[in-house]
Protein backbone atom coordinates (compact mmCIF):
# COMPACT_ATOMS: atom_id res chain seq x y z
CA UNK A 1 0.00 0.00 0.00
CA UNK A 2 1.39 3.49 -0.86
CA UNK A 3 2.54 5.74 2.00
CA UNK A 4 0.03 8.36 0.83
CA UNK A 5 -3.36 7.81 -0.82
CA UNK A 6 -4.64 9.93 -3.67
CA UNK A 7 -8.43 10.08 -3.80
CA UNK A 8 -10.72 11.40 -6.51
CA UNK A 9 -13.76 12.67 -4.61
CA UNK A 10 -16.83 13.00 -6.85
CA UNK A 11 -20.05 14.83 -6.06
CA UNK A 12 -22.81 16.24 -8.25
CA UNK A 13 -23.83 18.74 -5.53
CA UNK A 14 -21.77 21.26 -3.55
CA UNK A 15 -22.50 24.59 -1.81
CA UNK A 16 -21.47 27.61 -3.88
CA UNK A 17 -20.87 29.82 -0.82
CA UNK A 18 -20.84 29.78 2.98
CA UNK A 19 -24.56 30.69 2.96
CA UNK A 20 -25.61 28.07 0.41
CA UNK A 21 -27.84 25.32 1.88
CA UNK A 22 -27.15 22.65 -0.75
CA UNK A 23 -25.10 19.58 0.27
CA UNK A 24 -23.19 21.33 3.05
CA UNK A 25 -22.14 17.90 4.31
CA UNK A 26 -19.96 17.36 1.21
CA UNK A 27 -18.01 20.53 1.97
CA UNK A 28 -17.67 19.60 5.64
CA UNK A 29 -16.40 16.13 4.76
CA UNK A 30 -13.97 17.52 2.18
CA UNK A 31 -12.47 20.01 4.65
CA UNK A 32 -12.11 17.34 7.33
CA UNK A 33 -10.55 14.88 4.87
CA UNK A 34 -8.08 17.54 3.70
CA UNK A 35 -6.61 17.60 7.22
CA UNK A 36 -5.31 14.03 6.79
CA UNK A 37 -1.65 14.40 5.93
CA UNK A 38 -1.46 10.99 4.22
CA UNK A 39 -4.38 11.68 1.85
CA UNK A 40 -4.22 13.81 -1.30
CA UNK A 41 -7.55 14.90 -2.78
CA UNK A 42 -8.70 15.67 -6.30
CA UNK A 43 -12.27 17.00 -6.19
CA UNK A 44 -14.68 16.77 -9.13
CA UNK A 45 -18.00 18.55 -8.68
CA UNK A 46 -19.73 21.94 -8.73
CA UNK A 47 -17.43 24.87 -7.92
CA UNK A 48 -17.40 26.31 -4.42
CA UNK A 49 -15.06 27.09 -1.50
CA UNK A 50 -12.32 24.43 -1.32
CA UNK A 51 -9.43 23.79 1.07
CA UNK A 52 -6.13 25.15 -0.28
CA UNK A 53 -4.58 21.69 -0.57
CA UNK A 54 -7.43 20.22 -2.66
CA UNK A 55 -7.00 20.08 -6.45
CA UNK A 56 -10.09 21.00 -8.50
CA UNK A 57 -10.33 18.27 -11.14
CA UNK A 58 -13.10 19.70 -13.34
CA UNK A 59 -12.34 21.04 -16.79
CA UNK A 60 -13.68 24.61 -17.23
CA UNK A 61 -16.69 23.51 -19.29
CA UNK A 62 -17.51 20.79 -16.76
CA UNK A 63 -17.43 23.24 -13.85
CA UNK A 64 -19.67 25.67 -15.74
CA UNK A 65 -22.15 22.89 -16.57
CA UNK A 66 -22.25 21.71 -12.96
CA UNK A 67 -22.70 25.27 -11.70
CA UNK A 68 -25.71 25.65 -14.01
CA UNK A 69 -27.09 22.35 -12.74
CA UNK A 70 -26.83 23.59 -9.14
CA UNK A 71 -28.72 26.75 -10.06
CA UNK A 72 -31.62 24.39 -10.88
CA UNK A 73 -31.26 22.78 -7.40
CA UNK A 74 -29.36 19.75 -8.68
CA UNK A 75 -29.95 16.55 -10.62
CA UNK A 76 -32.06 14.86 -7.94
CA UNK A 77 -34.48 17.81 -7.85
CA UNK A 78 -34.89 17.68 -11.64
CA UNK A 79 -35.54 13.93 -11.40
CA UNK A 80 -38.15 14.27 -8.66
CA UNK A 81 -39.94 17.06 -10.52
CA UNK A 82 -39.82 15.14 -13.81
CA UNK A 83 -38.64 18.32 -15.49
CA UNK A 84 -37.77 18.24 -19.19
CA UNK A 85 -34.18 19.27 -18.40
CA UNK A 86 -33.57 16.03 -16.46
CA UNK A 87 -32.78 13.73 -19.41
CA UNK A 88 -30.17 15.97 -21.11
CA UNK A 89 -28.74 16.94 -17.70
CA UNK A 90 -28.25 13.34 -16.57
CA UNK A 91 -26.77 12.31 -19.93
CA UNK A 92 -24.27 15.19 -19.83
CA UNK A 93 -23.41 14.38 -16.21
CA UNK A 94 -22.78 10.69 -16.92
CA UNK A 95 -20.69 11.39 -20.03
CA UNK A 96 -18.58 13.98 -18.21
CA UNK A 97 -18.02 11.65 -15.30
CA UNK A 98 -16.99 8.73 -17.51
CA UNK A 99 -14.44 10.95 -19.22
CA UNK A 100 -13.24 12.14 -15.83
CA UNK A 101 -12.78 8.63 -14.44
CA UNK A 102 -10.91 7.54 -17.55
CA UNK A 103 -8.52 10.50 -17.70
CA UNK A 104 -7.35 10.28 -14.08
CA UNK A 105 -3.65 9.55 -13.57
CA UNK A 106 -2.04 8.63 -10.27
CA UNK A 107 -5.36 8.08 -8.48
CA UNK A 108 -5.53 5.23 -5.95
CA UNK A 109 -9.23 5.32 -5.09
CA UNK A 110 -12.45 6.78 -6.47
CA UNK A 111 -14.75 8.09 -3.72
CA UNK A 112 -18.15 8.56 -5.33
CA UNK A 113 -21.07 10.29 -3.63
CA UNK A 114 -24.48 8.99 -4.72
CA UNK A 115 -25.06 5.78 -6.66
CA UNK A 116 -25.99 7.63 -9.85
CA UNK A 117 -22.42 8.92 -10.07
CA UNK A 118 -21.06 5.37 -9.93
CA UNK A 119 -22.72 4.35 -13.21
CA UNK A 120 -19.98 6.00 -15.35
CA UNK A 121 -17.28 3.92 -13.63
CA UNK A 122 -17.81 1.55 -16.57
CA UNK A 123 -14.51 0.88 -18.32
CA UNK A 124 -12.33 1.51 -15.24
CA UNK A 125 -11.01 -0.83 -12.57
CA UNK A 126 -9.89 1.48 -9.76
CA UNK A 127 -11.06 0.56 -6.24
CA UNK A 128 -14.12 2.58 -5.30
CA UNK A 129 -15.91 3.77 -2.19
CA UNK A 130 -19.51 4.71 -2.95
CA UNK A 131 -21.32 6.80 -0.34
CA UNK A 132 -24.98 5.76 -0.47
CA UNK A 133 -27.16 8.66 0.62
CA UNK A 134 -30.86 9.22 1.29
CA UNK A 135 -32.21 9.55 -2.25
CA UNK A 136 -30.23 6.57 -3.57
CA UNK A 137 -32.67 3.87 -2.55
CA UNK A 138 -35.33 5.60 -4.62
CA UNK A 139 -32.96 5.30 -7.58
CA UNK A 140 -32.68 1.54 -7.02
CA UNK A 141 -36.43 1.21 -7.57
CA UNK A 142 -36.00 2.12 -11.24
CA UNK A 143 -36.17 -0.90 -13.60
CA UNK A 144 -32.74 -2.28 -14.45
CA UNK A 145 -30.83 0.10 -12.14
CA UNK A 146 -29.56 -2.60 -9.77
CA UNK A 147 -28.33 -4.66 -12.74
CA UNK A 148 -26.50 -1.67 -14.24
CA UNK A 149 -24.80 -0.84 -10.97
CA UNK A 150 -23.77 -4.46 -10.45
CA UNK A 151 -21.98 -4.39 -13.83
CA UNK A 152 -19.70 -1.54 -12.75
CA UNK A 153 -19.28 -2.58 -9.10
CA UNK A 154 -18.16 -6.13 -9.81
CA UNK A 155 -15.22 -4.91 -11.93
CA UNK A 156 -13.31 -3.60 -8.88
CA UNK A 157 -12.70 -3.78 -5.15
CA UNK A 158 -15.65 -1.81 -3.82
CA UNK A 159 -17.19 -0.63 -0.56
CA UNK A 160 -20.73 0.72 -0.38
CA UNK A 161 -20.97 3.13 2.56
CA UNK A 162 -24.57 4.00 3.49
CA UNK A 163 -25.01 6.94 5.86
CA UNK A 164 -28.00 5.25 7.54
CA UNK A 165 -27.92 1.89 9.28
CA UNK A 166 -31.30 0.78 7.96
CA UNK A 167 -29.94 0.80 4.39
CA UNK A 168 -27.44 -1.98 5.11
CA UNK A 169 -29.86 -4.91 4.74
CA UNK A 170 -31.12 -3.66 1.37
CA UNK A 171 -27.63 -3.05 0.00
CA UNK A 172 -26.27 -6.38 1.24
CA UNK A 173 -29.17 -8.17 -0.46
CA UNK A 174 -28.55 -6.39 -3.78
CA UNK A 175 -24.73 -6.11 -3.79
CA UNK A 176 -23.32 -8.09 -0.87
CA UNK A 177 -21.89 -10.83 -3.09
CA UNK A 178 -19.72 -8.36 -5.05
CA UNK A 179 -19.01 -5.53 -2.57
CA UNK A 180 -18.60 -4.89 1.12
CA UNK A 181 -21.26 -2.79 2.81
CA UNK A 182 -19.96 -0.59 5.65
CA UNK A 183 -22.27 1.78 7.53
CA UNK A 184 -20.52 5.14 8.01
CA UNK A 185 -22.61 7.96 9.49
CA UNK A 186 -21.93 11.52 8.40
CA UNK A 187 -20.20 13.62 11.04
CA UNK A 188 -21.42 16.61 13.02
CA UNK A 189 -19.55 19.91 13.18
CA UNK A 190 -18.28 20.64 16.69
CA UNK A 191 -20.10 23.98 16.81
CA UNK A 192 -23.49 22.23 17.03
CA UNK A 193 -22.43 20.52 20.26
CA UNK A 194 -21.53 23.93 21.73
CA UNK A 195 -25.00 25.53 21.43
CA UNK A 196 -26.31 26.93 24.72
CA UNK A 197 -30.11 26.83 24.91
CA UNK A 198 -32.23 29.40 26.75
CA UNK A 199 -35.76 28.67 25.60
CA UNK A 200 -37.82 28.32 28.80
CA UNK A 201 -38.59 32.02 29.18
CA UNK A 202 -39.38 32.53 25.49
CA UNK A 203 -43.07 33.17 24.85
CA UNK A 204 -44.71 32.06 22.63
CA UNK A 205 -42.75 28.83 22.28
CA UNK A 206 -40.63 28.62 19.12
CA UNK A 207 -40.76 25.44 17.01
CA UNK A 208 -38.53 25.01 13.96
CA UNK A 209 -39.09 23.05 10.75
CA UNK A 210 -36.06 22.97 8.42
CA UNK A 211 -36.67 21.27 5.10
CA UNK A 212 -36.85 21.57 1.37
CA UNK A 213 -40.46 22.49 0.69
CA UNK A 214 -42.10 19.64 -1.19
CA UNK A 215 -45.35 17.84 -0.42
CA UNK A 216 -43.52 14.71 0.78
CA UNK A 217 -40.96 16.59 2.87
CA UNK A 218 -43.65 18.68 4.58
CA UNK A 219 -45.91 15.67 5.08
CA UNK A 220 -48.79 16.34 7.49
CA UNK A 221 -47.16 19.38 9.07
CA UNK A 222 -49.56 21.99 7.70
CA UNK A 223 -52.69 19.88 8.19
CA UNK A 224 -51.84 18.78 11.73
CA UNK A 225 -50.07 21.96 12.79
CA UNK A 226 -52.97 24.37 12.37
CA UNK A 227 -54.53 23.54 15.75
CA UNK A 228 -51.22 23.83 17.60
CA UNK A 229 -49.54 26.75 15.88
CA UNK A 230 -52.40 29.14 15.12
CA UNK A 231 -52.41 32.68 16.49
CA UNK A 232 -52.88 32.81 20.24
CA UNK A 233 -51.99 29.14 20.81
CA UNK A 234 -48.77 29.91 22.68
CA UNK A 235 -46.72 28.17 19.98
CA UNK A 236 -45.16 29.44 16.75
CA UNK A 237 -43.91 27.40 13.78
CA UNK A 238 -40.92 28.89 11.97
CA UNK A 239 -40.26 27.20 8.63
CA UNK A 240 -36.91 27.32 6.82
CA UNK A 241 -35.94 25.92 3.44
CA UNK A 242 -36.11 26.42 -0.33
CA UNK A 243 -39.51 26.25 -2.04
CA UNK A 244 -39.02 23.36 -4.50
CA UNK A 245 -42.69 22.67 -5.13
CA UNK A 246 -45.74 24.91 -5.07
CA UNK A 247 -46.68 24.57 -1.40
CA UNK A 248 -49.42 26.94 -0.16
CA UNK A 249 -48.41 28.16 3.28
CA UNK A 250 -51.11 29.32 5.72
CA UNK A 251 -50.86 32.66 7.53
CA UNK A 252 -49.88 31.10 10.84
CA UNK A 253 -46.59 29.76 9.39
CA UNK A 254 -43.56 32.05 9.75
CA UNK A 255 -41.67 31.25 6.54
CA UNK A 256 -38.07 32.47 6.30
CA UNK A 257 -36.90 30.86 3.04
CA UNK A 258 -33.51 29.10 2.76
CA UNK A 259 -31.21 29.40 5.74
CA UNK A 260 -27.63 28.57 6.68
CA UNK A 261 -25.80 27.16 9.67
CA UNK A 262 -24.65 30.43 11.23
CA UNK A 263 -28.18 31.85 11.24
CA UNK A 264 -29.52 28.74 12.97
CA UNK A 265 -26.66 28.63 15.46
CA UNK A 266 -26.89 32.29 16.46
CA UNK A 267 -30.55 33.19 16.08
CA UNK A 268 -32.76 30.12 16.26
CA UNK A 269 -31.37 27.01 17.93
CA UNK A 270 -30.70 28.69 21.31
CA UNK A 271 -34.33 29.81 21.74
CA UNK A 272 -36.13 26.89 20.07
CA UNK A 273 -38.35 24.58 22.12
CA UNK A 274 -37.95 21.87 19.50
CA UNK A 275 -37.59 20.85 15.88
CA UNK A 276 -40.49 19.28 13.98
CA UNK A 277 -40.33 17.06 10.89
CA UNK A 278 -43.31 15.10 9.60
CA UNK A 279 -41.58 14.06 6.37
CA UNK A 280 -42.97 11.16 4.33
CA UNK A 281 -40.00 11.33 1.96
CA UNK A 282 -37.42 8.58 1.27
CA UNK A 283 -34.93 9.73 3.88
CA UNK A 284 -31.46 8.46 4.64
CA UNK A 285 -30.46 9.91 7.99
CA UNK A 286 -31.47 13.60 7.88
CA UNK A 287 -28.44 15.65 8.84
CA UNK A 288 -30.46 18.59 10.15
CA UNK A 289 -32.10 16.33 12.75
CA UNK A 290 -28.73 15.01 13.91
CA UNK A 291 -27.37 18.56 14.17
CA UNK A 292 -30.39 19.63 16.21
CA UNK A 293 -29.93 16.62 18.52
CA UNK A 294 -26.24 17.52 18.92
CA UNK A 295 -27.33 21.03 19.89
CA UNK A 296 -29.62 19.60 22.56
CA UNK A 297 -32.88 20.39 20.79
CA UNK A 298 -35.85 18.06 21.23
CA UNK A 299 -37.19 16.38 18.08
CA UNK A 300 -40.76 15.56 17.07
CA UNK A 301 -40.66 13.39 13.95
CA UNK A 302 -42.90 11.26 11.76
CA UNK A 303 -42.80 7.54 12.39
CA UNK A 304 -41.01 6.44 9.21
CA UNK A 305 -38.15 3.87 8.98
CA UNK A 306 -35.44 6.51 8.61
CA UNK A 307 -36.51 8.28 11.81
CA UNK A 308 -37.27 5.10 13.77
CA UNK A 309 -33.74 3.90 13.04
CA UNK A 310 -32.12 6.52 15.28
CA UNK A 311 -34.87 8.19 17.33
CA UNK A 312 -36.05 6.28 20.39
CA UNK A 313 -39.60 7.34 21.29
CA UNK A 314 -39.78 9.42 24.51
CA UNK A 315 -36.05 8.85 25.05
CA UNK A 316 -34.13 10.66 22.28
CA UNK A 317 -37.17 12.18 20.54
CA UNK A 318 -40.90 11.86 19.96
CA UNK A 319 -42.35 9.82 17.07
CA UNK A 320 -45.82 10.55 15.66
CA UNK A 321 -47.93 8.50 13.29
CA UNK A 322 -51.24 10.33 13.85
CA UNK A 323 -52.57 13.80 14.54
CA UNK A 324 -53.35 12.80 18.14
CA UNK A 325 -49.79 11.57 18.73
CA UNK A 326 -48.45 14.80 17.23
CA UNK A 327 -50.60 16.93 19.57
CA UNK A 328 -49.52 14.82 22.52
CA UNK A 329 -45.89 15.22 21.50
CA UNK A 330 -46.10 19.03 21.34
CA UNK A 331 -47.64 19.11 24.83
CA UNK A 332 -45.21 16.57 26.30
CA UNK A 333 -42.06 18.19 24.88
CA UNK A 334 -43.29 21.62 26.04
CA UNK A 335 -42.91 20.50 29.66
CA UNK A 336 -39.42 21.81 30.62
CA UNK A 337 -38.36 18.71 32.54
CA UNK A 338 -39.35 16.40 29.66
CA UNK A 339 -37.64 18.71 27.18
CA UNK A 340 -34.38 18.79 29.13
CA UNK A 341 -34.30 15.03 29.64
CA UNK A 342 -35.02 14.10 26.03
CA UNK A 343 -32.62 16.71 24.65
CA UNK A 344 -29.79 15.64 26.96
CA UNK A 345 -30.23 11.96 26.07
CA UNK A 346 -30.31 12.81 22.34
CA UNK A 347 -27.11 14.83 22.67
CA UNK A 348 -25.37 11.95 24.46
CA UNK A 349 -26.51 9.49 21.78
CA UNK A 350 -25.27 11.67 18.89
CA UNK A 351 -21.93 12.28 20.59
CA UNK A 352 -21.46 8.55 21.20
CA UNK A 353 -22.81 7.09 17.95
CA UNK A 354 -22.07 9.83 15.38
CA UNK A 355 -19.32 12.05 16.75
CA UNK A 356 -17.63 14.72 14.64
CA UNK A 357 -16.43 15.04 11.05
CA UNK A 358 -13.00 13.91 12.21
CA UNK A 359 -14.58 10.67 13.41
CA UNK A 360 -16.31 10.23 10.04
CA UNK A 361 -13.05 10.82 8.14
CA UNK A 362 -11.20 8.28 10.29
CA UNK A 363 -13.75 5.63 9.31
CA UNK A 364 -13.47 6.46 5.61
CA UNK A 365 -9.67 6.55 5.85
CA UNK A 366 -9.72 3.03 7.30
CA UNK A 367 -11.91 1.89 4.40
CA UNK A 368 -9.51 3.43 1.86
CA UNK A 369 -6.59 1.56 3.42
CA UNK A 370 -8.49 -1.73 3.55
CA UNK A 371 -9.35 -1.48 -0.16
CA UNK A 372 -5.74 -0.89 -1.15
CA UNK A 373 -4.54 -3.79 0.99
CA UNK A 374 -6.89 -6.06 -0.96
CA UNK A 375 -5.49 -4.93 -4.31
Amino acid sequence: MPSSITVLLVSSSYPQSAEDWKSIFIRQFLYALSDKINIKINYWGPPGPLPKNVFYACLPQEGARLSHLMSNSGIIHLFRQRKAQFIPAIINLLISLNRTYRRQKGINIFHVNWLQNALPLWGTRHPAVISVLGSDLGLLKLPGMTWLLRQVIKKRQCVLAPNAEWMETILVKKFGDIARVVFIPLGIDKKWYEVQRDYENISPRIWLAISRLTQKKIGHLLAWGEKKFNMGSGHQLHLFGPMQEEVLLPEWVFYHGPTHAQDLLENWFPKATGLVTLSQHDEGRPQVILEAMAAGISIIASRIPAHENFISHRKTGWLSSSEEEFFEGIDWVSVPENNKNIAAEAKRWVSREIGTWSDCVEKYSAVYSSLLLRE
